[in-house]
C-alpha cells in the first residue's frame, strides 16, 4: 500500500533544512552581491510579491519545493518534505534571529 522506505539519508535530510535555511535567508534578509537580492525584493514588492520575497515562513515554503523534489521518491514523501523542511528552516531562523526580526512581516497602510 505505502513505500515505507525511508525519504533519504539523515545527514541528506539534515543538509537539506541548512540549504533550505540559508537559500531562504540570502533571499529574505541580506543584500547579497551588488545589492542583488535587495533590488529582487524591490522589485517583487513592486509586482505584488512583497510578502513572499520579505516573510520567512512564506519564502521558505517555496525555497523547499525544488528541495523536496531532489530529497523524496514519490509524491507522499514530497507532500510530507516540503512542510517539513520549511518547518527546519523557520526552526533554525528562530534559533540564529538576533534581534532583526527578518521573519516578521508588517503591512504599511496605504494612503
Amino acid at each position: 500500500m505505502f513505500d515505507i522506505r525511508p525519504v533519504a539519508d539523515p545527514v541528506v535530510c539534515i543538509l537539506a533544512v541548512l540549504a533550505v535555511w540559508r537559500v531562504t535567508h540570502l533571499i529574505v534578509a541580506e543584500d547579497g552581491p551588488w545589492d542583488l537580492f535587495v533590488r529582487l525584493r524591490r522589485g517583487g514588492t513592486a509586482i505584488g510579491l512583497g510578502r513572499l520575497l520579505t516573510c520567512f515562513y512564506c519564502a521558505s515554503v517555496w525555497v523547499a519545493i525544488p528541495f523536496a523534489l531532489l530529497i523524496a521518491h514519490d509524491w507522499r514523501s514530497i507532500a510530507i518534505c516540503i512542510p517539513a523542511l520549511s518547518g527546519g528552516a523557520i526552526l533554525l531562523e528562530r534559533i540564529t534571529d538576533r534581534g532583526e526580526a527578518p521573519a516578521v512581516w508588517t503591512e504599511e497602510e496605504k494612503s
